[in-house]
């Protein structure tokens, strides 16, 4: 039986989408009979599914035509970013200092380096940067490691919090940050996997999953689907891997000094509002610390040049009088002392 190819699919349109909708009314309905209150986090999240989806469908149709590394690089950069702002803002309820800069350098040093060896050598892609074959691999690559991240930050700041006794016994015994803290960093990073490990397990057998399915729908294979969707899966959970374990290291790192005392003071809990715009705060701070010394400079400058065109009889002016205003106050702290001016002793 041959495959259906991409010109026979059925042309979708908003209306399907629409349709589609209704199985989220019915969870609302649902929701509401049994009173769970997700309700509306349902309707957020479907609004912001079409949403965003919209967006990225425009804004890759048009990269897609342009063919530029450089694009494709600024989508892969974007894709990260949002992903680090929904662990550390939308997902996360405890946070520690420093931690948006932390988790951007993990995604960015996992799912970078996973996607372009990835798809250079076990796809087979000679050009990797090809926009149709990378940013999806970027963006499922990006998707699968915010869960690990989040669970295995989180996990470590509560057992920092709840159980910091423990840690407290191991350093005062003589252990290392290292290995005081190596019981939690294990377990941390063996929760962050077991997702990744179960899906694994259950595919082919019991589940179909979204990548071989949508290939197959586009008129790929079932065998190269099936290939397709193993290489994925072990791209997935080498990234999930990586970047829990430079999250939760620098997690730690920060927690517990450098002498060996922990840091309750740099994990807290801060709502949706104050910290959405930390970050931003942080680089206006930035700009407008840069902004007061270019002003500052040019001020100098500006007067110099005043001086040097127009104030030259002024300054000297201005220098005599600061010269007798000097006298005068050497004078008045001689007198002070006892002696006179005239009695002074000569200098040198």
């Amino acid at each position: 039986m041959d495959s259906p190819s991409s010109d026979d699919a059925a042309e979708l349109t908003w209306i399907n989408v629409a349709l589609a909708f209704g199985f989220i009314a019915f969870n609302v309905v649902f929701s509401y009979v049994f009173d769970l209150g997700v309700g509306v986090s349902l309707l957020v999240a479907a609004t912001r599914c079409v949403v965003q989806l919209a967006i990225v469908g425009t804004l890759l149709q048009k990269v897609f035509e342009t063919d530029s590394p450089w694009a494709v690089a600024g989508i892969a950069f974007l894709l990260n970013l949002m992903g680090t702002f929904e662990i550390v803002v939308n997902k996360s309820k405890k946070r520690h200092k420093n931690m948006f800069p932390s988790v951007l350098f993990s995604l960015l040093a996992s799912t970078i380096p996973i996607s372009i060896i990835g798809v250079r050598f076990a796809m087979s892609i000679t050009k990797f940067w090809e926009p149709s074959q990378y940013i999806p691999v970027v963006g499922m690559l990006c998707g699968s490691t915010i869960n690990g991240v989040v669970v295995s930050i989180t996990y470590i700041l509560k057992e920092m919090q709840e159980n910091r006794d423990r840690v407290e016994m191991y350093l005062a015994f003589g252990a290392s940050r290292t290995e005081a803290c190596k019981p939690i960093l294990v377990d941390a990073l063996r929760i962050a996997l077991t997702p990744t490990i179960n899906q694994m397990s259950v595919l082919g057998i019991i589940s179909i999953p979204g990548m071989m399915t949508g290939a197959i729908l586009g008129g790929s294979s079932v065998e190269r689907a099936a290939k397709l969707q193993m290489i994925i899966m072990f791209f997935l959970s080498a990234s999930t891997a990586l970047a829990s374990i430079c999250s939760a290291g620098y997690a730690i790192s920060v927690v517990v000094d450098r002498d060996h005392r922990i840091r309750q003071d740099k994990i807290y809990s801060k709502s949706l509002y104050d910290f959405s715009f930390s970050f931003t705060t942080w680089g206006l701070s930035t700009i407008v610390g840069v902004w007061h010394r270019l002003r500052n400079a040019i001020r100098k400058m500006m007067k110099g040049i005043y001086v040097t065109l127009v104030g030259g009889s002024s300054g000297q002016e201005n220098r005599v009088r600061s010269g007798s205003g000097a006298a005068r106050e050497e004078r008045a702290g001689l007198l002070e002392r006892g002696l006179s001016y005239e009695e002074s002793p000569p200098l040198g």
